[in-house]
Parts: structure tokens; sequence; C-alpha cells
């Protein structure tokens, strides 16, 4: 059996990008481009004659005339990013057709689309012809080696609103590595968050070792114990919690610890001023944490925030041997999560704005 036009690679790229470009020609040789929406399962891509306004109806579109004269085509799914290193493409080319409505092969391509683009679950494109392109030849290209090969997840293709409402806290992970790029990855995107002057005032210390995340966790917890016997929480309550916190370190593939570094920010003579001009860079923790991990979620990875640090700075920094000028603040543990994590609701926005003029 010949090996499959789209190998896995290619299929698992396809399915997670949204939007390709095809290009036909006509019946003179002039070629024309559009974007599309597109799904595939596996072997054929493809795209529905939907009823987004248009001013022809949808069988007399320019690229449905084109393939109905001439049925080479070829489609374009690409990455570009100001990280040249994440650049990529695929180019596919292959026999287009029109699928008829009534067909099993019709049925099943609505289906996919309709299960890829949620918008389409309402549009009436089961009425309609359904474009097929059948490939005969595919590429693909990335500027880098796909981080897949290092046995990462496919990046997600999501826009800013999907990105923003799709990461999730995640407190259970597999044991699967992380590869050293999509850390410094995450890392370099952190930098570029907004920061009191542009200072940057935070560092990071990433832990991957078991020895020193277990060192970490030990320390952590002696410290956490006296904390809930304080709270008179019962021995019960005490070693479980423990637990749990113990193993949200010991597990994840790794850590990364967030430190205020206030050495290069500015001084002043009096106390409420630099009051102030630390709390500016603490925020500013916040918004590097945040872009940290928006962008692991967008590189396939999941993260998790934990606050822990804040209550025994003095024990972190003793336990991964940091010089005192660094104030431990977050936990940030990523890696691929083991499952689905449960939602927290959020308030409505109306509960949330309290002045608008």
């Amino acid at each position: 059996m010949p090996a499959p036009i789209l190998d896995a690679r290619m299929q698992r790229y396809l399915i997670a990008h949204r939007v390709a470009r095809l290009t036909t020609v006509d019946g003179a040789g002039q070629p024309s481009v559009v974007p599309i929406c597109y799904a595939t399962d596996g072997a054929v891509i493809y795209s529905a004659l939907d009823a987004k306004p248009k001013r022809v109806a949808p069988t007399a579109l320019r690229r449905v005339r084109n393939i109905l004269t001439h049925p080479a085509v070829a489609l374009v799914v690409d990455d570009y990013a100001e990280w040249w290193a994440d650049l990529s493409h695929l180019i596919v080319r292959g026999t287009a057709s029109l699928v008829a409505a009534g067909t099993a092969e019709h049925a099943a391509a609505i289906a996919l689309l309709r299960d890829k683009y949620p918008q389409y679950a309402a549009m009436p494109i089961a009425e309609q012809p359904v474009i097929a392109i059948r490939p005969t030849t595919a590429r693909f290209w990335a500027a880098t080696p796909d981080a897949e090969e290092q046995g990462a997840e496919p990046a997600r293709a999501l826009d800013f609103d999907a990105l923003v409402r799709g990461r999730r806290s995640v407190r259970a992970f597999r044991p699967d590595p992380v590869p050293r790029a999509l850390i410094e990855r995450v890392l370099d995107a952190a930098r570029w968050a907004p920061s009191p002057h542009g200072r940057q005032p935070w560092r990071f210390a990433v832990i991957t070792r078991p020895e020193r995340k277990a060192r970490l966790a030990d320390a952590m917890g002696d410290t956490w114990q006296a904390t809930l016997a304080m709270d008179n929480e019962s021995p019960a309550v005490v070693a479980r919690r423990l637990a749990n916190s113990h193993a949200r370190i010991h597990d994840a593939p790794v850590l990364i610890l967030l430190c205020l570094y206030t050495a290069d920010l500015d001084h002043y003579p009096d106390p409420d001023r630099q009051a102030a001009e630390t709390t500016m860079a603490i925020q500013s923790l916040g918004a590097a944490a945040q872009t940290l991990l928006l962008t692991a979620y967008r590189l396939g990875l999941d993260g998790g925030w934990m606050c822990a640090p804040l209550f025994c700075p003095d024990t972190v920094r003793g336990a991964l041997d940091l010089p005192p000028t660094l104030v431990p603040h977050a936990l940030l543990p990523l890696g691929y999560a083991a499952k689905d994590p449960k939602r927290r609701p959020r308030l409505p926005l109306d509960d949330l704005i309290v002045h608008w003029d």
C-alpha cells in the first residue's frame, strides 16, 4: 500500500490551523487566491460553500467556476511569527471537485466542518455542495526541527480571544519532558511584558531536576506544616494538603520560579514613593506571569500558578541557593495536562465594572 500523501505531522498541522489559502486557475490560466475554512479526514480536505454575505450564489463563486474548468489547485497553510524560528508552512497540491449534497461523503464532510467550526452549526451549509481537495503532493517546511519530534504537543493555533479564554490552570501533569526550546520561548515572551521604566524587575529560576524539586517541596512543606498547625487544622487535613502540594511540585516536568528583583528600580528619599515603586514592580510580575502562561498554552503546554513562595521566600531562596537580591513570589508549573481541569466560573462583566461615565 502506498504511503499517504498527508503524513501524520501534516494531518496534525492541518487540524491545528484554522485558515488556508486556496489557489485556483481559470480557463485562461489566470490564478485566483482566497482564504478558506477547511477540515480534513486525513486523506481529503473539505471546504464549505457557506452562507457568509456574497454577491453571487455559492455555486457561482470564482473558485467554484475555476475548479469546474481547471480542477488542479494548491492550498497553503502557514504560520508567520516575529520569532522567525516559528515560521512554518504546508503546501498541498491536488485535484478539486464538488461533492453533491445528499451523498455519504457530503454528510461526513459537513460533520467534520461543523465539528471544527461552531459557527457552521447554524449555517445551512448542508444544502450546498462541498469542495473536496484530493492531494497529489504535499510538502511541509519549518524553520527549526518540529517540536513534536522532541515529544511535544502540537501548538494551538488560536486567535487572541480564544487563547485568553482557553488558558486553564492545571494541577496534574503527564510525566512527558518539555523540550528546552519551548521553555526558552515562554521565558522570552515573558520578558516583553510591561514593567516600570522598562526595567523588567523579575528574574526566573527554572527547575527540572527531580532532586531539586524534591528539595524545594520538602523545604516548603516543613514551613507550610507549621503554618497549617497555627490554623488548627486536623492532622488528616494537614497530611492531605501537604501531599497534594508536594505532588504538584514534584510531578510537574518544569517549575518556573518568578522572583522580584528591585536593584534596577528608581530610588526615592521618601518611603511613600519608594513603596509605590515597589508596588509597580510587583504588579509587573503579574503581567510577566500572564504572558508566560498564555505563551505556554499557545505552544501546546499547560501551566498553573502557585503563590506559596510568597509565604516563605527565605525558605525557597535557601532551597534553591538563590542570592538575597531575589524575592520569590510565584511558582509556575509547566507541562502537558494529565486531564482537563475543572474550570472555575467567571463573574459577569457587570459585576466587575464599578464605574463608567
